[in-house]
């Protein structure tokens, strides 16, 4: 999905079957002309599942070999609708990119959702198999990669920049000009100050605050303790008149 692409709507088939992938089939039912037919998960996974939460739906789960047979590629979209878990080799949610990865390779067009109740602009970039949902709000000439999950109630900054399998977690604020590395997970409630680049394969912890303008590759970011200077101090003084006289 991009600045002036046409989306052809298919029936879907959904990579996996657990609250992730039930919240999909919800999302893309209820907000897009997709039509739902079928979970899919590996042979390995299928044959020893126990919860079928997804029979509910009236809809098989596949194993993944019978998929292009049952379901092709030329007929169907798919999306990835696993979580983020996987650390391997200093590389973060490797389970998600792996799965991306395996659907790719079988030759689907991975769908990508971006929830009608979000705000978002004429030129904003998103790639494959992303999912951004509601009240996200997206400024003017955001970029956003493959396999992208913004979850509820985010602010994304103009020319902000974010990679492929990037997570971000509810009520997120990533400010004007960032840049965010591929496998990064930001968690609920952190802030990120504009101009900042974060690598890939950070871990920013719930409500961490970013205030400097690097983040190496694979940091992880702790803590969003304050320091409350009194009106006397020179500090206090200092950067008023820095930030406001500039």
């Amino acid at each position: 999905m991009g600045t002036g692409s046409v989306q052809k709507y298919r029936d879907l088939v959904i990579f996996g079957s657990s609250e992730m992938a039930l919240l999909a089939w919800y999302y893309f039912t209820h907000d897009t002309d997709y039509r739902v037919v079928a979970f899919t998960v590996d042979d390995s996974y299928s044959e020893s599942f126990a919860d079928r939460r997804h029979e509910k739906h009236g809809l098989p789960l596949v194993p993944f070999s019978q998929i292009v047979t049952e379901y092709p590629p030329s007929l169907y979209d798919m999306h990835v609708a696993v979580g983020y878990k996987g650390f391997q080799d200093g590389k973060l949610q490797t389970l998600r990119e792996a799965k991306y990865h395996q659907a790719k390779n079988a030759g689907y067009n991975l769908a990508s959702y971006v929830s009608s109740k979000a705000v978002t602009w004429p030129d904003l970039t998103v790639g494959e198999n992303c999912f951004i949902l509601e009240l996200n709000n997206i400024q003017p000439t955001v970029k956003i990669g493959n396999n992208v999950m913004l979850w509820s109630g985010n602010h994304i900054g103009h020319e902000t920049v974010i990679e492929d399998h990037v997570y971000v977690a509810s009520h997120v604020c990533v400010s004007g000009y960032c840049n965010i590395g591929e496998r990064t997970w930001i968690g609920v409630g952190a802030t990120v100050r504009d101009f900042c680049t974060i690598g890939s394969d950070c871990f920013v912890t719930m409500d961490a605050s970013i205030a400097t303008k690097k983040i190496e590759n694979g940091s992880v970011v702790i803590g969003a303790k304050s320091t409350i200077l009194p009106v006397e101090s020179p500090v206090a003084l200092k950067l008023k008149t820095r930030y406001f006289n500039a």
